[in-house]
């Protein structure tokens, strides 16, 4: 046995360790935070395509019962028509009522319909200084060919 004593750590380094280790779960918190985010926010984008997709079916049954008889492939939508349709839609699957803030835009693009909805995902884990929602958005396109 040595006649040693053990080295004596120096006062002014003893809180070193607390403050490493608050940076550490801070920044673990952070990722945590955004992951689950990311995820809430991509998983009401997907909600959102798949209302934006009943949306355009809704669209393609309004399509004239006469043009679907007419020479060609490709049968013309009303924009007009395919409006009322999914608003007919929207509001018959209760999507006004769950997603707040949802607005909906029907144009046509040729012989086609597109369905533009554009709402907000409600964020999970909301640290300070954060939004509490994320903008999401979802197109649809609906071309009723006949073969």
């Amino acid at each position: 046995m040595s006649g040693r004593r053990p080295a004596r750590r120096d006062r002014a380094e003893g809180g070193q360790v607390t403050v490493m280790l608050i940076g550490f779960f801070v920044v673990v918190g952070l990722v945590v935070a955004v992951a689950v985010n990311a995820s809430a926010a991509y998983l009401g984008q997907r909600r959102l395509a798949d209302l934006a997709d009943g949306a355009a079916l809704a669209a393609s049954e309004a399509a004239e019962r006469s043009s679907l008889y007419a020479p060609g492939d490709v049968v013309a939508l009303n924009a007009d028509a395919a409006r009322s349709s999914v608003e007919e839609y929207l509001t018959a699957s209760g999507a006004m009522q769950r997603h707040g803030g949802l607005t909906w835009d029907v144009e046509q693009v040729g012989d086609d319909v597109r369905v533009r909805l554009h709402g907000h995902a409600r964020m999970p884990l909301v640290p300070p200084g954060w939004d509490a929602r994320a903008d999401v958005r979802a197109d649809a396109v609906v071309q009723l060919r006949i073969r």
